[in-house]
């Protein structure tokens, strides 16, 4: 499945993003379990807010921690999240 660079991108109702304390680190939940990310699937998944295109996710990070080139490896995550139905376009 690829991104539409067009639509923005949210967070799947079905799921949810929050930090957990025990393992900690940022976690996914769903009905059948947790996904455990690390620190950068969390800040693009917070990223993904039903407003954000996929530019604007990587403007923001790129801003966020002063660096350039991540276009490639933002967008192959985000594509795996679309697979995973954690997050979703209209």
């Amino acid at each position: 499945m690829k991104i539409n660079p067009n639509l923005p991108i949210s967070f799947s109702p079905m799921h949810r993003l929050q930090w957990e304390e025990a393992q900690n680190r940022d976690v996914i939940l769903y009905p059948e379990g947790m996904v455990e990310l690390n620190h950068s699937s969390a800040e693009i998944l917070k990223l993904c807010d039903g407003k954000r295109t996929i530019e604007q996710i990587i403007y923001e990070l790129h801003r966020k921690f002063s660096t350039t080139g991540l276009e490639k490896d933002i967008t192959h995550f985000l594509e795996i999240a679309l697979q995973n139905g954690w997050i979703k376009q209209p």
